[in-house]
């Protein structure tokens, strides 16, 4: 009896080792809330699988929540609720908030604490600068970052005698006018169209002329900013394009991306700005017509024009979590970083590969002269250091502003508002924005 005891004691031991064993042996959960989907969100789930294929400590479960706005808003309920995500995908505009949320755990930090010594240099400093604090320390991990481009229909230039462009040095918006006129002289409905128009015609019309978006240094030094884009440049460019869209040389086809893709697609217009990001969806979709890309166009009178700046998003890590599930978030953030997680993710989607040794790989193994198009954004965004102008923009309630923006414009091309008029009441309605924001989150 005492020998069976023993050997039931010591089975029940082994057993309570053994289940003991298997739950520590659970890899813990990482959720990864994220507004990829399509195309995209398969890329992002090869990048998941290989990070949770490669160690058996973590397990990253990434989660469409809809496009940046629902996902953005998912993550703030979430919080609130204190049913959090660990990472939320946000995009450019909703950095100011995120940063003053006080829900998050500093990219930097987070890092820092978890034994990993980067060196932040080796990224590309146009994309890291935007999600920066004031005092240089990185918020949040940059992710799926872009800038605008010019794309054209080569097949409509070469049948009007226009000649085609160079990838590295933009034409003047004179020239593009010029251009634009013979398109729709010969047949072509449209001269061009464009996508995102207060980030590519305004946001990024003033960093590459580095005139302020906003006092303030565009945001970056106070709350107390307001907005500057009545200035007389930007009144002049949007009044040109206003004069375009009388004679169809400029067609305004919505304020996103659907519908100027759309008209490009279907040659009704022979160029199309939006990002860089279209790259991979244009490769996919167009088989009647070549297409090259161009960088954005420059008034005659900027003679060495500043970097362009970023869109798309960065990754927030939220804060009240374990140290252990920190560990396993550094280690994830660091797996994107990786020169081959770039280097996929750069070749599938258009976006930026953001470290530089991912950049430098490509180049040495000739990628951008087999595709030299890849190539036109990353050279357009980092051909100057950025200015405290041309850095990026750091505005509170910014989703808000840039469809205020979106908003007068659209007024502006219907000819209800002449565009001093419709800049004029963008930046009163976006200051009363900014004031909000102030009073919410001031010392």
């Amino acid at each position: 009896m005492k020998m069976r005891r023993l050997l039931i004691i010591g089975a029940v031991g082994i057993a309570v080792i053994f289940f003991a064993g298997q739950a520590l042996a659970e890899p813990i959960t990482i959720n990864w809330w994220h507004a990829m989907k399509g195309a995209r969100g398969e890329v992002v789930n090869t990048m998941i699988k290989a990070f949770n294929d490669s160690q058996s400590d973590y397990k990253v479960v990434g989660s469409y929540k809809g496009n940046y706005d629902e996902t953005v808003n998912a993550g703030v309920a979430a919080y609130r609720a204190k049913k959090q995500p660990h990472l939320l995908q946000s995009f450019e505009v909703g950095t100011q908030t995120m940063m003053l949320s006080g829900a998050i755990y500093p990219v930097y930090k987070l890092m820092k604490e978890q034994g990993y010594n980067i060196d932040w240099k080796g990224y590309m400093q146009p994309v890291l600068s935007y999600y920066m604090n004031a005092n240089g320390d990185l918020m949040s991990m940059p992710f799926n970052s872009s800038t605008p481009v010019m794309y054209y229909n080569v097949d409509l230039f070469k049948k009007n005698g226009i000649a085609m462009l160079s990838k590295t040095k933009p034409i003047t918006w004179d020239k593009l006018g010029e251009i634009t006129a013979k398109l729709v002289k010969s047949g072509v409905p449209g001269g061009m169209v464009t996508g995102w128009q207060s980030w590519t015609q305004v946001e990024n019309y003033s960093a590459i002329h580095n005139i302020p978006f906003a006092t303030r240094a565009n945001g970056y030094e106070g709350l107390d900013c307001e907005l500057a884009i009545n200035n007389p440049k930007v009144i002049h460019h949007i009044t040109r394009l206003k004069k375009w869209a009388d004679d169809k040389r400029f067609v305004y086809a919505g304020q996103k991306f659907q519908g100027p893709k759309a008209e490009f697609i279907a040659q009704k217009a022979g160029v199309y700005i939006d990002s860089l990001s279209a790259i991979a969806k244009l490769q996919k979709a167009v088989k009647d017509f070549k297409w090259d890309v161009a960088p954005l166009p420059v008034e005659s009178w900027m003679k060495e024009p500043q970097n362009s700046i970023i869109g798309g998003a960065s990754l927030w890590v939220f804060k009240g979590f374990s140290k252990k599930e920190y560990k396993g978030l550094a280690a994830f953030l660091k797996h994107l970083s990786k020169p081959e997680m770039q280097i996929y993710w750069h070749k599938e989607t258009g976006y930026f590969p953001i470290t530089l040794k991912a950049y430098e790989t490509l180049k040495n193994q000739g990628y951008y002269k087999k595709y030299p198009f890849k190539e036109v954004g990353i050279k357009q965004i980092t051909r100057r250091i950025p200015t405290k102008i041309s850095r990026g923009l750091r505005l509170g309630y910014f989703i808000q502003i840039r469809n205020i923006i979106n908003e007068e414009l659209e007024l502006v091309w219907n000819g209800s508002k002449t565009p001093k008029e419709g800049l004029d009441n963008a930046v009163k309605r976006s200051n009363i924005k900014l004031r909000e924001f102030e009073k919410i989150y001031k010392k």
